[in-house]
């Protein structure tokens, strides 16, 4: 999240008029992540936030947009992408939930309640296991399809570019991963995994709760906008990459990891391929956004408010998960 795209609020009240969300009383920029143009949006209906997409196009976004529909109406808590008043007239390119302001493809969705929990806990790693289970289980009837944008085809393109940046170190690390990504994804092993559409972005910073510390209340999953069709095992590892590693040295945590899998397959168990390629997995997961991280750090985009991810944690947990692979 971060602003690439000033949005002025008369341009933002039009578009809560026209959705039928009442008067803009406020809106405000979102600083931190990396993809989308963010704010919140308040009204004397509600509070909302807007979405510019910045690399994503019209034809690319129904996917993640009626994906979180789907995923809402199915009893998953993530917010639901507003529509336009029955009868306005629908412009080339837009549906009932994509719009247009200031030229570049858009929506809005309910603000979820509580807040993201930086510093999880077992409880915490639990209900995200839980509710990830149960958001792919809820996604195998989803009708649209589309690749998961940041996979193996993406990471083949992008390390040549990022290598200029590396150390020798660094640049054998990378190389060697990506090479065994590349002969793990040809076996009949992967093949068998089952897949669907996925979060592919499941941190921290993309989970809100309410409650308590010690009770905590899972109020939603949000930012699908890195989506796609993948495997679930790819999902259930970068999450686990995330909220179940010290982010200092980035060292898998055993609690933290046994929380969020035993929830996880007490809901959907794991298939005999999944076990035997879950420490694969989680080190792609970790090269996918060692990877990504690098790009985004060394090859920046412009925007008025942007927080680049330090690279080198990806780098950390890679090699922990080389060192020490995560078994089910």
């Amino acid at each position: 999240m971060a602003v690439y795209t000033e949005v002025s609020e008369a341009e933002a009240g039009a578009l809560m008029r026209a959705l039928g969300l009442g008067t803009l009383t406020s809106l405000r920029g979102i600083e931190g992540g990396i993809e989308n143009t963010n704010y919140f949006a308040s009204t004397d209906q509600g509070e909302w936030v807007l979405t510019l997409f910045e690399r994503l196009n019209h034809a690319q976004l129904p996917f993640y947009l009626h994906l979180m529909k789907h995923l809402a109406q199915h009893g998953v808590p993530v917010p639901e992408p507003q529509a336009k008043i029955d009868g306005t007239p629908i412009p080339p390119g837009e549906d009932d939930i994509l719009h247009t302001v200031c030229g570049k493809p858009a929506a809005v969705v309910n603000r979820l309640r509580g807040k993201s929990e930086l510093q999880p806990g077992v409880a915490h790693c639990a209900a995200v296991g839980d509710m990830l289970a149960r958001a792919h289980l809820a996604a195998r009837d989803y009708p649209l399809r589309q690749p998961n944008l940041r996979g193996l085809p993406w990471w083949n393109e992008t390390v040549p570019v990022v290598l200029p940046y590396l150390d020798a170190p660094q640049s054998a690390l990378i190389r060697t991963e990506l090479a065994y990504q590349n002969h793990i994804a040809a076996g009949s092993a992967y093949a068998a995994l089952p897949r669907g559409a996925v979060h592919a972005d499941l941190f921290r910073d993309n989970v809100m709760f309410a409650g308590t510390a010690e009770q905590p209340e899972l109020s939603g999953f949000f930012d699908y906008y890195f989506a796609g069709v993948d495997t679930w095992l790819f999902d259930l590892a970068v999450t686990l990459n995330d909220w179940a590693i010290d982010l200092s040295t980035g060292q898998g945590d055993p609690a933290r990891t046994a929380a969020l899998l035993n929830a996880y397959t007490a809901v959907r168990p794991l298939t005999d391929a999944e076990r035997r390629l879950l420490p694969a997995m989680a080190r792609a997961g970790a090269l996918r956004f060692w990877i990504s991280r690098l790009w985004d750090f060394h090859l920046p985009r412009e925007a008025s408010m942007l927080k680049p991810h330090d690279p080198g944690h990806f780098e950390r947990v890679l090699s922990a998960r080389v060192a020490e692979p995560l078994l089910p």
